[in-house]
């Protein structure tokens, strides 16, 4: 057979091995983590359970975790999972460097999925064949994936972590800018106003030094991801004084971040295989990251809470105070149902429970994941029976309390204490996994100073040093609340 027959058939058989079923069978199962699906399940369960607190209350845009062997990277891997398990997506974007087969410009899988001992996980072939259209350097290489871990070693965690998602592989090759930027931009477009996306950068850190200079240079990598300076960045890898391995799409990331005004970055954890090995001749290193503006469903500028009306206010209360007593009575939580659109919003609130003048319980959903009337029937239930400064409410003192509600805005971060109204804003505190919040009202009713406020909030609800709220990394939140209570 001739040379130009030979390689047209060549031509035709990768075209359509790169455009039928397209499953990618994994490269690494029995070797980088177990290819027993019990095994593997327990592994990511014991590496979530060992990590330290993560702040779980992030709405996280990008993420970044190491693709080692789970033995080595598998406890770093777990920050960063347990710091994005309450997010919702439906698109997870699975970014990493192409190890063994140099390339220029990208390699994108766009149909089909790819296969782990937990199963399969779908491509999401509409956003992936989007993609591949914006740009020439934007192509479909199979065999750029033939022999590749990076994109694949992060599947399990996420199977283990979420439900219904489905993910966009992309390797990246030799290093150049303008690609970064010219995916940046495309991933920007794409994305639009979506909040169901998550960018997640597979790399590793510094490879093959010894322990002290390992550590050194990865603090200086991570130095530059916290100020999140692309050019600096690149150019840091490229020069060898910085090391990702992955560093190709981390410019990405950072260029991304720039473009959407991505402004918050967690290093959650950074370790090397010679803590988990013993051996520290020569070691790898690890890095868990998120970045982020706001908690969950937390909107980027707070447009504060939409009216209701008295009507509307009339029917929180009577769920409320019914709740109350059907489940004080009884132990059941009642079915209820409203006619009001307004009412089946999605929306926080604190349920208020007072005797006589004095509190009896107070408990809250800050955000909310459900209507607020269902929000205002659960918190009622659990002011009455699960405030831990309390025993539960008794039949008898049924006819004693008062019922306030106070329906709140969608939380905003601010940079420091100087942007706190008192009276007006209710404020949240995070720190390291420790968080507190005080409704707007608490300030009116103790008379403190917003010193004292924000002290108390610290000591008393977060479990914080009382200074805690002056530290530039504690995290402070406001909102509004529509407050109102049972007419006596």
């Amino acid at each position: 057979m001739n040379r130009p027959i030979l390689l047209l058939m060549v031509l035709m058989a990768m075209t359509a091995r790169s455009w039928g079923d397209m499953i990618k069978e994994p490269n690494v199962a029995g070797a980088f983590y177990s290819a027993n699906p019990q095994e593997l399940s327990d592994d990511i369960d014991n590496f979530e359970a060992s990590a330290g607190n993560v702040p779980a209350d992030r709405k996280v845009l990008i993420a970044v975790a190491p693709h080692a062997g789970y033995p080595f990277s598998g406890p770093v891997a777990a920050y960063t999972y347990k710091a994005i398990a309450r997010n919702h997506y439906k698109t997870i974007i699975v970014i990493g460097p192409s190890h063994f087969f140099p390339f220029e410009g990208i390699s994108i899988w766009p149909k089909g999925g790819f296969k782990t001992p937990l199963g399969m996980v779908p491509v999401d072939e509409d956003f992936a064949q989007a993609l591949l259209k914006e740009s020439p350097a934007f192509q479909n290489l199979p065999q750029v994936y033939e022999r590749e871990h990076s994109v694949e070693v992060q599947l399990p965690f996420l199977q283990k972590t979420f439900k219904n998602f489905k993910i966009v592989p992309i390797l990246m090759g030799d290093p150049d800018p303008r690609v970064c930027r010219d995916l940046a931009v495309a991933l920007d477009k794409l994305i639009g106003d979506r909040d169901d996306v998550l960018i997640l950068i597979s790399s590793d850190m510094s490879h093959y030094l010894p322990y002290n200079e390992n550590n050194a240079r990865d603090k200086l990598t991570l130095q530059a991801v916290r100020e999140m300076d692309p050019k600096k960045f690149f150019e840091g890898n490229i020069s060898r004084k910085m090391e990702m391995c992955g560093f190709v799409p981390m410019t990405t990331a950072l260029i991304y971040a720039k473009i959407r005004g991505i402004k918050q970055v967690d290093i959650l954890q950074h370790a090397n295989s010679g803590d988990a090995s013993g051996d520290k001749s020569r070691v790898v290193g690890y890095s868990s990251i998120i970045f982020y503006n706001d908690l969950l469903g937390v909107e980027s500028s707070n447009g504060g809470i939409k009216a209701l009306n008295q009507a509307d206010k009339n029917e929180l209360l009577r769920i409320a105070r019914s709740t109350i007593e059907t489940f004080v009575k009884t132990g059941r939580t009642p079915d209820v149902t409203v006619k009001e659109a307004r009412l089946s919003e999605v929306e926080g609130a604190f349920v208020t429970i007072t005797e006589h003048g004095t509190l009896r319980g107070c408990i809250g959903d800050i955000v909310g994941q459900q209507a607020l009337y269902k929000t205002v029937r659960d918190m009622a239930v659990a002011a009455a029976s699960q405030d831990p400064r309390f025993n539960p409410l008794t039949a008898a003192e049924l006819k004693d309390i008062s019922v306030e509600i106070s329906v709140l805005s969608k939380p905003r971060r601010v940079k420091d204490a100087s942007e706190i109204q008192l009276g007006r804003h209710g404020v949240i505190v995070s720190r390291g996994g420790r968080q507190g919040v005080f409704l707007p009202q608490v300030a009116q009713e103790t008379g403190w100073s917003k010193e004292e406020f924000l002290s108390q909030l610290c000591s008393q609800k977060a479990g914080l040093p009382p200074d805690a709220w002056k530290d530039p990394g504690t995290d402070l939140y406001v909102f509004t609340a529509d407050v109102f209570a049972e007419k006596k």
